[in-house]
């Protein structure tokens, strides 16, 4: 091929992986393993050439759901790794080492099943040597304190997403800073947006970030993504998304697999594994959807109009809410909320002048049956307000409170019978719930305590309906859905 159009070094990856690789496991095991148009194509892109002959991208963010080959995928790679230099060091990343043995083990069986490789291949339990170039192939999990010094050229991780911090990712991508042409490269599915600390995971800030180079806003010629999933929204039980969201569906993926599992699955996890979507919490609190479609965009709660105002109140480095609710025909919309800005200190705490003020007013536009409010940390103010002959009712967030709460707030989302304004921080803050469920009854949590994201908002929504729907005489029809129904599997 002449230089002037050798592009990619796609061609020759992809040719040595279908010499070399066996499937490994089902009924075609032994087989050799034949790459599809899709992979044949993300390897030309991926392994692209610049016009001074190196290759172009050094770091690199594919996504795929589960069992469309990123195993294989990343194994094959991984024996190309030690081919592809002298002296190369090539590692299989994960969060735990059993999971980094998953791509390595699919490597190991591949140089085991293959004359050709065995007889050049030396194997270990934990390493594949090629003893003719000092190349060597060995799995590492994400205790990063111990991978100071490595000097990687080519690196798989496997499920970024469970990554407890970004410290091995770091940690490997700054190690490879001699080599000509490195590559650190994550294959994985979506997953939650946060890791254990709380803060966005490494994962989801390369998938953003991957977004931001995709439509030219960050201009990286040296990151490489690429991304198989469903879009936001898109109904989990639809076979076209199911479609749209796996390339290998029809080929070696079969379409009754997730008939089958789409009815028992939880939809968080079947969105994530499945459809490679990210969620803010692994256990939603309402099905995908329901929120948006009771937005009413249109819709003014006008002066004088009879509602309760739900406040849920922090001190410091959290959010504080106060949100309204009408009391006939319940409609939910935001009228102040506090979050502790992006880059303040640590020591930043609410204006608690400005949120009186902010009550205040919310009494004089509107008719005020209730101010339901948790009286934790801020005694002081309910006290003042109180004094002011304002409705101040105590809501405590107990799961005697709770509890009631979380059910009718989200049986009037399902039923559509309440609106809301469409606020994007609302929607946030609902999005990030989870359902803490015990032997007193399910009601709104975080996903983890440690977690920054907020559910303040949520959480006054609640109140705010609940002490709204408690102004007027109870709806003598019944309802439709139920929180206990649904936890259950069922409809009543």
């Amino acid at each position: 091929m002449p230089a002037a159009r050798r592009r990619t070094d796609g061609g020759v990856v992809g040719e040595f992986i279908e010499a070399v690789l066996t499937i490994t496991r089902g009924p075609r095991a032994g087989e050799p393993i034949r790459l599809l148009p899709w992979q044949k194509r993300l390897l030309r892109d991926l392994f692209e050439v610049r016009p001074d002959g190196r290759r172009r991208y050094r770091q690199a963010l594919v996504g795929l759901p589960r069992k469309n080959g990123k195993s294989s995928l990343g194994s094959g790679l991984a024996l190309f790794g030690l081919f592809d230099e002298v002296g190369a060091d090539v590692f299989s990343c994960a969060g735990d080492k059993d999971q980094a043995r998953i791509v390595f083990g699919e490597a190991k069986k591949c140089v085991e099943a293959s004359p050709l490789l065995s007889a050049k291949l030396k194997t270990y339990r934990d390493a594949i040597e090629y003893p003719a170039r000092s190349s060597v192939y060995r799995v590492l999990s994400a205790e990063a304190y111990t991978k100071e010094g490595l000097n990687p050229s080519l690196v798989v991780f496997d499920e970024l997403h469970v990554q407890p911090n970004d410290e091995l990712w770091n940690t490997m991508n700054l190690g490879s800073g001699t080599r000509e042409q490195p590559l650190v490269l994550a294959i994985t599915t979506a997953g939650v947006k946060t890791d254990v600390t709380g803060a966005d995971s490494v994962c989801y800030r390369l998938w953003q970030y991957g977004q931001q180079v995709e439509s030219g806003e960050e201009d990286d010629p040296s990151f490489f993504f690429r991304w198989w999933g469903a879009p936001p929204g898109a109904d989990h039980e639809d076979p076209r998304v199911w479609r749209r969201a796996n390339p290998a569906l029809g080929k070696f993926l079969f379409v009754e697999d997730f008939e089958a599992t789409v009815r028992r699955t939880p939809e968080n996890e079947f969105r994530t594994k499945r459809l490679n979507q990210w969620v803010s919490a692994s256990q939603a609190w309402l099905p995908s959807g329901t929120w948006a479609r009771c937005a009413d965009l249109n819709r003014d709660i006008a002066k004088g109009t009879e509602v309760v105002l739900g406040f849920d109140g922090s001190f410091n480095n959290d959010s504080t809410a106060l949100v309204v609710c009408t009391v006939a025909d319940p409609h939910v919309a935001v009228v102040e909320a506090w979050e502790r800005p992006a880059g303040a200190a640590h020591d930043w705490q609410v204006p608690i002048v400005d949120v009186e003020a902010a009550i205040r007013a919310a009494c004089r536009r509107w008719t005020v049956r209730e101010i339901a409010c948790d009286p934790f940390r801020w005694a002081r103010t309910y006290q003042i307000l109180d004094s002011e002959r304002l409705p101040i009712v105590e809501f405590p967030q107990s799961p005697g409170r709770m509890v009631p709460a979380t059910q009718r707030f989200y049986e009037a989302v399902l039923n559509q019978t309440m609106t809301h304004s469409g606020d994007l921080q609302l929607a946030r803050h609902v999005e990030n719930c989870v359902l803490k469920i015990d032997a007193r009854g399910s009601r709104l949590a975080k996903e983890t305590r440690a977690s920054s994201r907020k559910i303040d908002l949520a959480v006054a929504a609640v109140m705010a309906f609940d002490r709204a729907c408690s102004q007027i005489a109870p709806d003598p029809k019944p309802r439709v859905v139920s929180l206990a129904a649904a936890l259950a599997g069922a409809e009543q």
